[in-house]
C-alpha cells in the first residue's frame, strides 16, 4: 500500500511539473535610462500568467534598498497563445506609471515583453533574461 501510494504521489508530481508554464519563474528586465533593472517573478495567477516585481537594482547591481515598487503587480491577465506566445494581458511600466496592453514571446531564456496602445500598432518592448 505504502509502495501504491508512493507512486501515485509521485506521478502526480510529475504531472503537476510537465503542466508548470515555461514562462513561469524569476526574469532580469533589460537596464532602464538610468542602468537599473528589475527582476520581476512571473507565475501563474488562476487561468492567467501574472508577474510582480521581486527586486530592484541600480545600475551597478546593487539591491536599490527601500525600492517603492517592490511586491507590486507588473504584469497580469497574459493568456498562453501557443508556440511560446502570449497576450490579452496588461503591463505596469513604472518608470512613466503607465499599464499598456502587453504581449509576450518566449525564445529559450529570452522572454520579449512588449506593451501596445493604440490598438497594438504602436509597441515598447524589451528582452528580458531568464534568472531561473
Amino acid at each position: 500500500m505504502k509502495k501504491t501510494l508512493l507512486a501515485a504521489a509521485a506521478a502526480l508530481a510529475c504531472a503537476s511539473a510537465a503542466m508548470a508554464d515555461p514562462v513561469a519563474g524569476t526574469w532580469k528586465t533589460a537596464p532602464g535610462d538610468t542602468g537599473g533593472y528589475l527582476h520581476v517573478t512571473i507565475s501563474p495567477c488562476g487561468a492567467a500568467i501574472c508577474g510582480t516585481i521581486k527586486e530592484a537594482y541600480d545600475k551597478n547591481g546593487k539591491v536599490s534598498a527601500g525600492y517603492e515598487h517592490k511586491g507590486k503587480k507588473m504584469l497580469w491577465d497574459m493568456k498562453a497563445d501557443g508556440g511560446g506566445a502570449y497576450s490579452g494581458g496588461k503591463i505596469w511600466a513604472p518608470d512613466s506609471d503607465k499599464t499598456y496592453k502587453s504581449k509576450m514571446k518566449l525564445s529559450g531564456a529570452k522572454l520579449n515583453v512588449k506593451g501596445c496602445v493604440a490598438g497594438g500598432m504602436i509597441c515598447r518592448g524589451q528582452d528580458w533574461t531568464r534568472i531561473n
